[in-house]
């Protein structure tokens, strides 16, 4: 695809238009890539109100660091990381990925995050209770990697939009995106958390279509 046709594109007229509406977002939530990392790991399936109930207990106990997490007993941050939901399955997922850590890079998250894109994807995706979102979280926010995240937000509106183009897997959502925007990880952060904000506020399970900005371009109304 050409700039001309890059510019065109729907998913740029979309992306214009929630940039307009809500403005820039500045996220992905976090003070330092391992704190993201851990807030991607711990914000399956709940709500990111609940991760940060149990980040805020790490920070109290001076734990949110690769060494300190490496030496905690499981037990113990089970119970630390509990607001967070199935807190004894993501403790394990916190151990597994810090195990990885040392195994693999001696402890040295900035050698882990600086491998290329594609091999560090395929080093997240080996790693137990990493999947493919929470993955390409930790490649966008953490690493500044160009891999758009397909959340349930971005799926839905998607669909809505009528821009899935037969999309039934994840990858396939992903590559409409990858193939319809530059690869640059500061458009990809910036669109995915507007696309989170307009979820969120407006593209609801049961949609506030009177109020969306997408309206006239949507296939759902």
């Amino acid at each position: 695809m050409n700039a001309e046709d890059a510019k065109s594109h729907p998913l740029v007229q979309v992306y214009r238009r929630l940039l307009h509406t809500y403005g820039p977002q500045g996220w992905w939530p976090g003070g330092s890539p391992f704190e993201i990392i851990v807030g991607a790991i711990l914000t399956q399936a709940t709500a990111w109100t609940n991760v940060e109930k149990a980040i805020n207990n790490l920070k109290a106990e001076e734990i949110l660091s690769p060494e300190s997490l490496r030496d905690i007993p499981t037990d113990e941050l089970a119970q630390l990381i509990r607001p967070s939901g199935y807190f004894n399955v993501k403790a394990h997922r916190l151990k597994a990925f810090i195990h990885h850590l040392w195994d693999a890079h001696d402890g040295d998250l900035k050698n882990m995050l600086e491998s290329d894109g594609p091999s560090l994807r395929r080093e997240l995706l080996s790693i137990n209770g990493i999947g493919e979102e929470t993955a390409d979280d930790i490649l966008l926010y953490a690493a500044g990697k160009p891999f758009f995240v397909i959340d349930a937000y971005t799926h839905r509106i998607l669909q809505r939009l009528g821009s899935s183009d037969g999309a039934s897997i994840y990858s396939d959502y992903q590559h409409i995106f990858h193939q319809a925007l530059p690869a640059d990880y500061r458009l990809f952060n910036e669109y995915h958390a507007l696309l989170v904000r307009h979820g969120k506020d407006v593209c609801r399970p049961t949609p506030q279509c009177e109020k969306c900005c997408l309206r006239d371009i949507c296939r759902y109304p």
